[in-house]
């Protein structure tokens, strides 16, 4: 399913869930909720990581050869192009909720994020006079502690339904970070450095059930920083810029 499907099929999902929950009066639940100056919950998402790659303007001028392709089996090479593959991940945290006003939240959501990303290479081979064309795929594993601070806007509550959009900063520490890491095996590796920050925005219905309030709620988050470490192979000479992008499908328990 492509990103502009599965943003499509969500909101037609929240909007069909508004539309039903507000098709009659029902009994408020939690009426004094709202009012409360703070409260807690967990979360529970599914996310979707992959990487904004920009390549190196002359991506395909530079010739790599010795221990810059000591994992292909090649006298030299040239890179032709790199893209980003996402996978799915989870994501599980906290919610800490601080009411601001009516209309208003400050957010802070400490969170536990796994996910995989792949790069895929296109890189053209050199061997015994003979040249071809071969995809090369580096997966890269990452355990996110996450740190996203959030201004929650709510609109009028309608029976035991409210809308919301958010936006807001999140500081990230990847404990699976592999900067500090030695080659082994031959084996040429692409490393992320350990920190980030990102900026994020997301949109969301929190619903009143009789004992809490359930939300369900679409993010993204849009990585600051080129987190890409730069080694002298062929596998981080075509990158000008690596920042990190996330899609996360969440569900709030308050």
């Amino acid at each position: 399913m492509t990103k502009r499907k599965f943003v499509i099929s969500i909101v037609i999902f929240l909007f069909s869930l508004q539309y039903g929950f507000s098709q009659r009066a029902r009994v408020a639940n939690l009426q004094n909720y709202d009012n409360k100056k703070y409260h807690f919950g967990f979360i529970l998402c599914l996310n979707k990581m992959y990487f904004s790659v920009e390549p190196a303007s002359d991506i395909s001028d530079k010739v790599y050869t010795g221990i810059q392709i000591q994992d292909l089996a090649s006298d030299s090479a040239r890179l032709y192009s790199v893209e980003s593959n996402p996978t799915t991940g989870f994501t599980i945290g906290i919610v800490s909720n601080l009411r601001l006003g009516k209309y208003f939240d400050l957010r802070f959501i400490p969170s536990l994020a796994f996910g995989e990303r792949e790069l895929e290479y296109s890189v053209l081979n050199y061997y015994n006079n003979k040249s071809n064309i071969v995809g090369v795929t580096k997966k890269i594993t990452s355990t996110f502690v996450d740190f996203p601070l959030e201004i929650k806007f709510k609109s009028q509550r309608y029976n035991n339904t409210r809308a919301y959009v958010l936006s807001g900063m999140k500081y990230s520490i990847d404990l699976a970070s592999q900067a500090h890491k030695k080659e082994e095996n031959n084996q040429l590796e692409v490393k992320l450095l350990k920190n980030d920050f990102s900026f994020e925005f997301g949109v969301g219905f929190d619903f009143y059930t009789t004992y809490f309030k359930f939300g369900t709620e679409l993010k993204m988050s849009y990585g600051l920083n080129n987190m890409l470490k730069y080694e002298d192979n062929i596998y981080t000479g075509g990158i000008a810029n690596l920042k990190s992008k996330v899609f996360l499908l969440s569900f709030t328990f308050e």
